[in-house]
């Protein structure tokens, strides 16, 4: 049975050669990706700024309503098209997406180190990304071993497989699904299809290609049902993110320990977070997550 640690975990996300936090307060954070700053809102930035002064190429001022909406307002020349970052060895194209976000969430990077841990020394693993987006993390997950990489939007997975051909792994075994996340998940279990390691990344509310409708509390549940009959006393991890919903990470991880008793390993839970570059920088809390992992 596995074993359910109540004490919550910080998965903190440190700066790197291309991203990095550089400050953050009263609402919103500085940025830099690459050779470019950009200022965003954060709600929970709480606290005052370290700098008396940001200076950024654009940032994105939200709308009036809270699930969304405003656009960008840019100081300098920024392309449209993107311009290319790297994380380790995955190459990628950030840019600046009218959801405020660039095409990717620097705050997954400690996630991807962690998969790779949980299935160190083992090279035919394999992964599921659902909700997969533009693929950093499946290219992350592809050094193990086939990835199957699902996500509804036609869009983010033609990107995903652009990101694979920028960073010369447009080879590797990884399977681009355009689906509903769940739907597919469904399907899988009926294939009697296995897996190694699964992250997911839903959101708080969505669409399949299908016109499906996702509501993230009424149908959860049942894509971790999914997703547990997929995996075996031999797999390796689950790990589900959420963002930006009014939820603990206690009850994420209430329902893994109801959905995994019968699997061994532990299950963990608690706070994503990036923390801010240079001495004393402060966490800035992303989003909540549960993981189950077994290490064999």
């Amino acid at each position: 049975m596995a074993e359910l640690v109540e004490t919550p975990v910080v998965m903190a996300g440190a700066a790197w050669d291309d991203y990095g936090l550089i400050d953050s307060g009263d609402g919103r954070k500085l940025e830099r990706y690459g050779p470019h700053r950009f200022i965003r809102p954060d709600t929970q930035a709480l606290w005052r700024p370290r700098l008396e002064r940001w200076a950024s190429d654009g940032e994105f001022v939200p709308g009036s309503d809270e699930d969304g909406g405003g656009r960008w307002q840019f100081a300098h020349p920024v392309p449209q098209e993107g311009w290319p970052l790297a994380w380790n060895e995955v190459r990628f194209t950030a840019s600046c997406t009218p959801f405020r976000h660039l095409g990717f969430f620097p705050d997954m990077a400690p996630v991807w180190d962690w998969m790779g841990e949980q299935l160190e020394g083992r090279g035919d693993a394999a992964t599921m990304n659902l909700f997969g987006y533009t693929g950093v993390g499946t290219l992350a997950l592809s050094r193990f071993g086939p990835v199957t990489h699902v996500d509804a939007s036609k869009k983010s997975v033609a990107q995903a497989r652009a990101n694979a051909a920028l960073a010369g792994m447009d080879d590797r075994p990884v399977r681009w699904i355009v689906d509903d996340a769940a739907k597919f998940a469904a399907r899988e279990v009926r294939r009697g299809k296995r897996y190694d390691g699964i992250i997911l990344d839903p959101p708080k509310f969505g669409r399949g290609p299908e016109g499906e409708v996702w509501r993230l509390e009424e149908h959860l549940p049942g894509l971790i049902e999914h997703c547990r009959a997929l995996l075996d006393d031999d797999s390796r991890f689950l790990f589900l993110t959420v963002y930006a919903v009014r939820m603990s990470s206690l009850a994420l991880a209430g329902l893994l320990d109801e959905v995994f008793a019968d699997l061994p390993g532990r299950i963990e839970h608690g706070d994503l977070a990036m923390r801010e570059e240079g001495e004393g920088g402060r966490l800035l809390p992303t989003a909540i997550f549960a993981r189950w992992s077994n290490p064999g």
